[in-house]
């Protein structure tokens, strides 16, 4: 693998970032626009001959367990949004410092693994706090899982790969010195 490669994997990345904070705005949008329609429809409101509300309501699906999984919905989509933004500064930051093997790219590096594993955790801790209040409040709120396995692993390979940049910068360094 060679440097432009390297760089080249960055651009991707601050690109996917990107889009990945973008759609974590529009699903937070998208959670609290559900939650503001859905209390505000009324009752009888059709679209052609089926009701808002009755669509809604099918099998496990009620209006109750739809205000819970947007509420936690908002939660998850706003810490998937501050993660993207993360590593969009680290991409962008690698990308001009033309190399990921600096000392400061490693550090950061090692705090988006840290962050990569300890937001989604975090926000599945708060979107459980979250349904288990609309769990009491309403009744008939159904079962919503809330987990995020995922984000562990890629944290962990982040911390890795920010220790292997680490020791790239410190062999550039002692590189440097000899010549």
């Amino acid at each position: 693998m060679t440097l432009k490669t390297l760089q080249t994997l960055s651009k991707i990345g601050k690109v996917f970032s990107i889009i990945v904070f973008i759609f974590c705005i529009i699903g937070a949008v998208g959670c609290v626009l559900g939650i503001i329609g859905l209390a505000f429809i009324p009752e009888g409101f059709k679209i052609g001959d089926v009701t808002i509300k009755g669509l809604v309501e099918k099998g496990d699906l009620n209006t109750q367990t739809c205000y819970a999984a947007m509420a936690c919905g908002i939660i998850m989509c706003a810490a998937e949004a501050v993660l993207a933004k993360f590593a969009e500064r680290y991409f962008k930051n690698e990308i001009k410092a033309g190399t990921p093997f600096t000392f400061d790219g490693a550090k950061e590096l090692t705090r988006l693994g840290i962050l990569a594993i300890c937001i989604p955790i975090g926000a599945s801790i708060l979107a459980g706090i979250c349904y288990g209040i609309f769990k009491v409040i309403m009744k008939d709120v159904a079962e919503l899982p809330f987990h995020d396995g995922g984000s562990v692993g890629l944290g962990v390979m982040m911390l890795v790969a920010g220790l292997l940049c680490k020791l790239g910068a410190e062999s550039a360094e002692k590189q440097k010195e000899i010549d």
